[in-house]
């Protein structure tokens, strides 16, 4: 088979007419030539870190999805379904993603769970760890979430860590906000990666001990433009990465999108093409090629270096989308859960309020991170801490979907639901069900929404109701993606009707019970301060 166009070899940084031979999954030769088809072959995309699961689809059909927006490989963690199933969990993540062309390669999960402060519903330890690490889809360790762990010597840190460097393989670091002494020895500990900055300083104090900076940009945490500066500063120690991604952005666009818009920022296009298509191959040793003879035939066709319209993608010599279509077939995908829940009673979440104030956790749109507020309690007639949607303070709950156990109340600020509740079983790190809601009968109802459904969005309003279910670990879809995506669509449309102006409802409220991430998180153990990593108190006088 042969390509021919105006092909940009990244790693030699110069752009010129050729023709590509290929030979079953190889470029088994680059020629230069005059005459070529006005379109320019590059090399395919890489996310350097993603939770498939959050896209709400199983790997074989993120495949499908991505391929057409350029992507020829991930880097991901199979941290969430990790926490929900254990090991298991994490194999079923390989063996789906085996059943397509597309290059998935994941890490060993580094903190499951992810803390003592919540209940998840496997646990995978050091001995697992380094026994996902021998195998060859599986590239290196995954977030290191604990980092008072590897300050501090933790014992089983240190295991896990040892595991991956004897196997050789990168460590990623996850560290929102850690600076000075604290970062560098993170870093020489042997965090190799960080895709929680959310300043450039912040970035720049990790880039100087040596660490990788990937640039996130997914569908809550949006860090693009904090970051994006570093393209003049540090261009080959950046990578792009989506982190957490839902099906109907990922139907939009992926890595190309980010490519796009810092090259509209006038940097250099080179600098660009390394961070997006051959800095996460080598850091992390994929098996990805990058356009040079000899290597996997692994490469895309754009229109130009302007528009950058991806018209191709080929992986291991295969067209696997042309023109904004997939061309990757539909497999069987398995269901494989745990779930063990019953339903609730308006009753249940019901909360006396035993102090004037209450501390909200205050959500910030495209943030991980939030806000503590102590505000004057809504209570109403019987004494009872309630929702009060005129001052945007809504009664939010967790409930522990692994055991029964009695549900953890708190309240937050920043969803502007006017009426009704919505609720979602995708609630990092450990899955269990978070609810946002007007109302206590509404909030009940869209939890038990999603217990039937075991697992899925759910959303209620005073004359409807959705749902879509998620069978796959209670957080993903077995269905066609893009049918995954319209319906993810509708419902994500519904709670806005309802009020959010949240760009992404559930996105973010899936962050809420995200203890790692600071300051303040509900677990289905109750308020959790992420500062000074400890329970706090809900009210006070």
């Amino acid at each position: 088979m042969k390509i021919s166009g105006h092909i940009v070899d990244v790693r030699n940084r110069r752009i010129f007419d050729g023709e590509i031979r290929m030979e079953g999954n190889k470029i088994v030769s680059i020629q230069e030539t005059n005459q070529v088809a006005d379109q320019y072959i590059l090399p395919g995309f890489v996310d350097a870190h993603v939770h498939v699961e959050s896209s709400m689809l199983v790997p074989s059909e993120f495949a499908r999805l991505a391929v057409v927006h350029g992507t020829v490989a991930t880097v991901s963690d199979p941290h969430e379904i990790g926490n929900v199933l254990g090991v298991k969990g994490v194999e079923y993540m390989i063996e789906n993603g085996r059943k397509v062309n597309f290059k998935f390669y994941f890490g060993a999960p580094s903190c499951v769970p992810a803390t003592t402060f919540e209940t998840a519903g496997a646990e995978i330890s050091a001995a697992e760890v380094d026994y996902l690490l021998q195998k060859p889809e599986v590239k290196y360790l995954a977030e290191m979430m604990n980092w008072p762990g590897v300050l501090y010597g933790d014992e089983t840190v240190r295991q896990k860590i040892e595991s991956a460097q004897k196997a050789g393989k990168p460590i990623d670091g996850h560290a929102p906000g850690l600076r000075g002494e604290q970062a560098e020895k993170y870093v020489k500990a042997g965090m190799s990666t960080d895709h929680e900055c959310f300043t450039a300083d912040e970035a720049r104090d990790k880039l100087k001990h040596g660490m990788k900076i990937a640039i996130r940009e997914g569908s809550a945490a949006k860090n693009f433009d904090a970051l994006v500066e570093l393209f003049g500063e540090a261009p080959e120690m950046l990578m792009f990465c989506s982190d957490d991604k839902h099906p109907d952005n990922l139907v939009e666009g992926h890595i190309d999108q980010l490519v796009k818009r810092t090259l509209a920022k006038g940097f250099n296009l080179f600098d660009v093409l390394t961070a997006a298509c051959i800095t996460p191959v080598d850091h992390y040793s994929l098996d990805v090629g990058t356009l040079q003879t000899g290597d996997l035939a692994d490469f895309i066709v754009v229109n130009n270096l302007q528009e950058f319209n991806v018209l191709a993608t080929y992986i291991n010599g295969k067209a696997v989308a042309e023109r904004g279509k997939t061309l990757i077939p539909r497999v069987d995908n398995e269901i494989i859960n745990r779930f063990d829940c019953a339903p609730v009673s308006a009753k249940q979440i019901a909360l006396k309020a035993t102090g004037r104030e209450v501390q909200v956790i205050e959500a910030m749109d495209g943030q991980l991170i939030t806000n503590s507020l102590w505000l004057p309690c809504p209570i109403n007639a019987e004494g009872m801490a309630v929702s009060d949607p005129r001052k945007d303070i809504l009664k939010m709950v967790v409930v522990n979907r692994y055991h029964k156990a009695r549900p953890a109340i708190a309240f937050i600020k920043n969803f502007q639901l006017k009426e009704g509740a919505i609720a979602s079983c995708v609630g990092h790190d450990s899955h269990n069900i978070i609810a946002v809601g007007t109302n206590d009968e509404d909030l009940a109802r869209a939890i038990n929404l999603i217990i039937e459904s075991q697992g899925g969005v759910s959303a209620v309003g005073s004359d409807n109701e959705m749902v879509l279910p998620l069978p796959v670990a209670g957080i993903m879809s077995a269905e066609d993606g893009y049918v995954v995506a319209q319906k993810y669509t509708a419902i994500d449309a519904m709670a806005k009707k309802l009020g959010s102006k949240l760009n992404s409802p559930f996105m973010t409220l899936s962050f809420m019970a995200l203890l790692v991430i600071p300051k303040l998180k509900l677990s289905d153990k109750g308020l959790f301060d992420g500062e000074s990593f400890s329970f706090t108190n809900l009210f006070r006088n």
